[in-house]
């Protein structure tokens, strides 16, 4: 080695460091709990489907989660996007291997989504229909948690767009009509009947699903998968009760009518022009600096 190629040899080296200092160790314990979460997930899934002998879930606790348990009960070709979820979920436990950073900080909402997704279908499969409502809403606010952050902080890029924004969307829209038809079934368990009028009751449910929709619409930078997600078990619902028991015209119009509404909105969304910047502020009312948006 010479001594003139040694500077260049140092200053080399140094980049190096400073780029191993940049990006950290691999964040190994992250990686592995998020992988164990997913498979645990997995494994719950395969007892909800009865690959292990148990009750199919549809049969589980009296059949009281079954398609044509309530007003609320989407048809079973609905629940088809959980393989769309969890293939995205296993994506995205693959996709955070190479995530060095969290820098969005959903890694622990994910692992808790994961394992309280386990925990209801074992719920169920206790026949614990009420315990499984409790199970399902603190599922929901974890999800509602983690698209919030999603929201709050732009993807990197549009691999991270599709495997985690999308996936997480449906993961949050689908929950969003499973809660209300597990409510629902646990109410009918406990001898609930409606007041007399379960279908008023279901059209009220579904109006505040409608509420919810649309402002999923307008989240951030206009999310698609959520909504979307929505739609479709509003659809199932409105094809449940037109060709199931219960028959109701009046619930499955309503379904329709709340899916109609939520998919126009999201068109709205998505269709809008953005925002202008005017006095120097940013569309979330943040001030620029006088160099402009960083």
């Amino acid at each position: 080695m010479t001594a003139a190629s040694t500077p260049d040899h140092s200053a080399a080296a140094h980049r190096r460091r400073e780029g191993r200092r940049r990006t950290g160790p691999r964040p190994l314990g992250r990686h592995l709990a998020v992988t164990l979460a997913f498979l645990l997930a997995m494994a719950g899934t395969a007892v909800g489907v009865g690959a292990f002998g148990g009750a199919p879930i549809d049969e589980a606790a009296g059949g009281l989660l079954s398609a044509d348990a309530t007003h609320l009960a989407p048809a079973t070709p609905a629940f088809r996007i959980w393989s769309v979820i969890y293939l995205g979920l296993g994506a995205y436990t693959l996709w955070q291997w190479w995530d060095r950073h969290d820098h969005r900080g959903i890694a622990g909402l994910t692992i808790a989504s994961l394992l309280l997704n386990a925990a209801w279908i074992l719920v169920v499969q206790a026949g614990a229909v009420a315990l499984s409502v409790l199970v399902i809403l603190v599922l929901l606010i974890v999800l509602g948690a983690l698209f919030r952050r999603l929201m709050a902080s732009p993807p990197a890029g549009a691999v991270e767009r599709v495997v985690v924004d999308g996936t997480f969307g449906l993961y949050l829209g689908w929950v969003s009509v499973a809660t209300c038809a597990n409510i629902a079934a646990a109410l009918k368990g406990a001898g609930f009947s409606g007041f007399g009028a379960p279908e008023v009751l279901a059209v009220m449910v579904l109006l505040a699903v409608a509420v919810v929709g649309v402002a999923l619409t307008r989240a951030g930078r206009r999310p698609v998968a959520a909504p979307a997600a929505v739609v479709w078990g509003l659809l199932w619902i409105a094809v449940g009760r037109a060709t199931e028991a219960p028959s109701s015209p009046v619930v499955a119009t309503a379904a329709a009518t709340v899916a109609a509404v939520i998919v126009l909105a999201t068109l709205f969304a998505v269709l809008r022009p953005p925002r202008r910047l005017e006095d120097g502020h940013g569309p979330a009312g943040v001030r620029l600096s006088d160099g402009g948006a960083r």
